[in-house]
């Protein structure tokens, strides 16, 4: 059964138990997002997409391409207000009142080192009101549920350069000026397994590593894709550190993969590394921009940005026992694809401007 508003009441429908649609209904917030516009192109193959976002950290050019399709929508809301699905008309072809939906992933979060200080309140809001929007939504809906955590929840790299663990305790500064977002996602995940304690809801705890490719945001301090257009105007690569700047980096399908192999699971498995398990010096990357570029600019290093910091390595074998999966992009092969997107797309971005 299920109640569904009409004109001053509410209507009782006698639904039969297990309908079955063609296809599921998934939302992903924060889904016009550098990750989550590319998770969204993903599930196409196998869902009705709604996507959710505010553009306080992404940009609509992500998602353009996906408009034409049938079986995507776009919704511009802020998931840290509270809100029903029903009362978007964009989505009424999605039938939610009857179908709910099937799956969420929760996306939305500010991440730019630049402008970090500028957006700390929605970044605590996307931690904690948001948790709470979408989990009560799953609850509902009786959906899957995925949470994109962070690296950050371990803290600081271990000295010995040692690998984190899922079951190792992170020790994270509470009161510092960043700690919205490193103890915004701890709290994120004790939100999202409280639910499932207490509710019963399926959810998944995705610990995402530092990431990179196309549809990254530009001049935000991200290094990459700051590392590509400098290379490309020829002007001066920046590591916000010193030589010894490293860090993990991955892919940006590899992770779709991840996301997607974890929201598939059938039973809870706890936190999952999803990264690169490689350590790669900055240095050695912006040289690689450089000669993949044919550019003639120059390394130069800055004092560090408090968000932009080097991260530790992920241990990856719950990731490949309970997902079959690791990183397959080569670096070479990734930094390719991310140099070829800019160039093609170059004017858009406004790269050389």
């Amino acid at each position: 059964m299920r109640f569904v508003q009409g004109d001053g009441c509410d209507i009782l429908i006698h639904m039969p138990e297990n309908i079955v649609f063609e296809k599921k209904n998934v939302l992903v917030t924060g889904g016009a997002g550098f990750i989550g516009s590319q998770l969204c192109e993903e599930l196409l193959k196998e869902a009705r997409v709604i996507c959710m976002d505010n553009f306080v950290n992404s940009s609509a050019f992500n998602i353009d391409h996906l408009l034409p399709y049938d079986d995507f929508e776009f919704v511009k809301h802020d998931v840290s207000v509270p809100f029903k699905l029903t009362d978007f008309p964009e989505i009424e072809k999605f039938a939610v009142e009857f179908q709910g939906v099937q799956e969420i992933y929760h996306l939305a979060c500010p991440t730019s080192p630049k402008t970090f200080d500028k957006l700390k309140i929605q970044t605590l809001e996307t931690n904690s009101l948001a948790m709470h929007n979408t989990l009560e939504l799953a609850r509902q809906f009786k959906a899957k549920y995925l949470f994109a955590s962070s690296s950050v929840v371990y803290g600081p790299p271990p000295g010995d350069g040692a690998r984190f663990k899922e079951d190792d305790k992170g020790v994270v500064d509470h009161l510092s000026n960043r700690a919205c977002y490193d103890e915004g996602k701890r709290f994120g995940e004790t939100y999202a397994d409280t639910y499932r304690q207490v509710y019963g809801v399926q959810v998944q705890l995705a610990r995402i590593f530092r990431t990179y490719g196309p549809r990254m945001q530009l001049r935000e301090g991200h290094l990459i894709p700051d590392f590509i257009i400098d290379a490309i105007d020829g002007k001066d690569l920046v590591i916000y550190g010193d030589e010894k700047f490293s860090t993990s980096v991955s892919y940006v399908s590899d992770i779709v993969d991840a996301l997607l192999r974890l929201m598939h699971l059938n039973e809870y498995i706890g936190p999952v590394n999803i990264g690169d398990d490689k350590r790669y010096l900055m240095s050695e990357i912006a040289q690689k921009i450089i000669e993949m570029t044919g550019s003639s600019s120059q390394i130069r290093y800055e004092p560090p940005i408090e968000f932009l910091t080097s991260l530790g390595l992920p241990e990856l074998t719950k990731a490949r026992e309970e997902l079959g999966w690791v990183p397959l992009v080569r670096l070479e092969d990734g930094l390719r694809k991310t140099i070829d997107y800019t160039m093609a797309n170059k004017d858009a971005l406004g790269v050389g401007k």
